[in-house]
């Protein structure tokens, strides 16, 4: 089967997660929820713990390790099934890097500076940031086209490193005079693919952000869900019949649109239920749908955080699936770039 916008293609959706601290409610409703939804629906799904990426900063062995099995169980926890898709972290996986060094020649260094999250994570001292950490959207760009993805699901906030990736491939396509890469289509959909913090709505929830009250961690029991939620911040006026009536209340939009994921609603059909009621009655009621929702996920967190060598044996199994399909695509761009293959 070719994927409609990039003919010639097979369709094939890929995605990855940092296994750099726990995982939240925003990247189970913006990222894990869809990935399992993705499944089954025409195209290959290839989804990868980006364990390569987090070692742009430094982290500790013993809990990086730690970190990829949970992040592993998270994806599994929410549907991500390893004999429907392909789960693996990327480290095991060699055609990533060899990939991001092929396209460490195509990107220009300007595009590399103006990447918005370099200099976030920089700050003023970007003197002193890894090579890795200025580097890296190459690397991700890599992730994708290794495996020649027609579409990546994103947030908005990723949008740019996704243009990055159109970039390269483009000017990989001109610059050989082939159509070996496709221009990945972003995939941005749903109501919560940005959920912002409890505690500030402009800004985006973080498992790096000091406060632990301003997320909901999916390891989080039932009773600190309905803890963060009652203290989550918001304001004294009751809720409108209608989405637009939020435009200038970013905490109570947030809530309102983290329902309406859960529930699989819009926020107006949300908001035609608890229109002119006050927070009062909305939170314990999304209390209720986000324990229903994550209780789940945390208990089977939990079984398969209880047996790491089983984890460890699908994240093994899904490495050699995922070679089978990058290897030859990265040797036959090691062969268009003029690069001898010879060995046996």
């Amino acid at each position: 089967m070719s994927d409609p916008i990039n003919p010639g293609f097979t369709p094939r959706i890929f995605s990855g997660i940092q296994p750099s601290g726990g995982l939240t409610l925003g990247n189970y409703l913006g990222a894990l929820k869809r990935f399992a939804a993705l499944q089954g629906q025409g195209a290959e799904t290839v989804y990868c713990i980006v364990d390569l990426h987090a070692i742009t900063v430094w982290q500790d062995p013993q809990m990086l390790r730690a970190r990829i099995r949970e992040a592993a169980a998270a994806f599994m926890a929410s549907g991500v099934d390893p004999a429907q898709s392909i789960l693996f972290n990327q480290s095991q996986v060699s055609a990533h890097a060899e990939m991001a060094w092929l396209f460490n020649t195509v990107a220009r260094v300007g595009w590399m500076y103006r990447m918005t999250q370099f200099k976030d994570k920089a700050g003023k001292n970007s003197e002193n940031a890894s090579l890795g950490l200025l580097a890296y959207p190459a690397l991700m760009a890599a992730d994708i086209l290794t495996y020649q993805a027609t579409a990546v699901p994103v947030g908005e906030d990723q949008k740019q490193h996704l243009e990055l990736t159109r970039d390269i491939a483009a000017k990989f396509n001109h610059d050989y005079g082939v159509g070996h890469f496709p221009i990945t289509e972003p995939l941005i959909e749903g109501v919560a693919t940005r959920v912002m913090s409890l505690r500030d709505g402009s800004r985006k929830m973080s498992k790096s952000d000091p406060s632990d009250a301003s997320r909901i961690n999916l390891t989080d029991d039932a009773d600190t869900i309905a803890q963060k939620i009652r203290k989550a911040r918001t304001d004294a006026d009751p809720l409108p019949g209608a989405i637009d009536g939020l435009k200038d209340r970013p905490e109570a939009r947030n809530l309102v649109n983290i329902y309406a994921a859960l529930a699989d609603e819009t926020p107006d059909q949300v908001l035609a239920r608890f229109e002119g009621q006050g927070f009062g009655a909305f939170k314990p009621a999304l209390a209720d749908i986000a324990v229903s929702a994550l209780s789940p996920i945390t208990a089977k967190m939990t079984e398969y955080m209880d047996d790491p060598a089983e984890i460890d044996r699908i994240l093994g199994d899904g490495a050699l699936r995922a070679d089978t399909v990058a290897t030859p695509i990265l040797e036959k761009t090691k062969q268009i770039m003029g690069l001898l293959r010879s060995r046996p």
